[in-house]
């Protein structure tokens, strides 16, 4: 079996388990970029082979515990589809980062918007204001906007399909409320733009040093200086635990002055 008839076939195998559109499409990008680099077919990879390319690799930690991710679960799949053994067994586990937020300062957010088209600037704004992640910004559907006694808000299918609804700022409202009824980025990814073209055309916005899911941590940080709520942060984001969350907002330096000179 050639890679691309078992990235084919895999993939497909992640749809009928319900797996994130996301996921999918970051499992396949993880898959292409290995075949490129292998010189056989993905049942014939030697362990060692692959361990020494992914070793050679200049990539962040969680970039490297991600990929490590994919070509373990893709080759678990592969040993009921031919795989003769599983490559990807001599991968070492990767700790996870330290958690080092780092949101998109107001100064990058106002050059974001300037900068931008009314298209790009709405897909900032959601990113920014709301939270959503780049898949979540190109699968926004008219008919996800929900009224109740408080305003608007905005259904949003994250990873895993879990929904949850995020209250909108008014004006933003107001912009998806205009828009034509449909997808708000129609495109070719069943109705509408891929989540990675959503994020290349933000981060293009976006000053050099930046990229779109630093605009997620934005709104995360200005969510917690509210109340200081992490759990409130946890269901606005759509994380699973608390500790993700952790990871997504930065405390501010005030904060821990204040807390220290208040235990005096």
């Amino acid at each position: 079996m050639n890679w691309s008839t078992a990235i084919d076939l895999y993939t497909a195998h992640l749809r009928a388990g319900a797996a994130a559109p996301g996921t999918i499409e970051t499992r396949r990008h993880h898959l292409q970029r290995t075949a490129r680099a292998m010189r056989v077919g993905p049942w014939d990879v030697v362990p060692a082979d692959l361990l020494a390319w992914y070793a050679a690799q200049t990539w962040a930690r969680e970039t490297r515990r991600s990929f490590r991710q994919t070509l373990m679960s893709f080759y678990r799949w592969g040993m009921q589809h031919g795989a003769r053994a599983d490559a990807s067994a001599v991968l070492p586990a990767v700790k996870p980062s330290r958690p080092a937020p780092r949101p998109v300062t107001d100064e990058a957010y106002r050059h974001a918007l300037a900068r931008a088209d009314e298209r790009v600037r709405l897909m900032v704004r959601l990113a920014g204001e709301c939270g959503l992640r780049r898949a979540e910004v190109a699968a926004v559907h008219t008919s996800d906007l929900l009224e109740d006694l408080d305003g608007w808000s905005l259904r949003v299918f994250g990873k895993g399909e879990r929904e949850r609804i995020v209250p909108l700022p008014d004006a933003l409202a107001v912009e998806l409320r205009g828009l034509p009824a449909g997808y708000a980025f129609p495109g070719e990814e069943n109705g509408h733009l891929s989540a990675r073209w959503v994020g290349t055309l933000v981060s293009r916005a976006l000053p050099d040093g930046w990229t779109m899911h630093k605009l997620r941590h934005r709104a995360a940080t200005r969510w917690y200086a509210v109340d200081r709520d992490t759990f409130t942060v946890q269901d606005l984001l759509g994380h699973a635990s608390p500790v993700t969350t952790r990871a997504y907002v930065a405390v501010p330096r005030t904060s821990l002055r204040r807390t220290v000179e208040a235990a005096l």
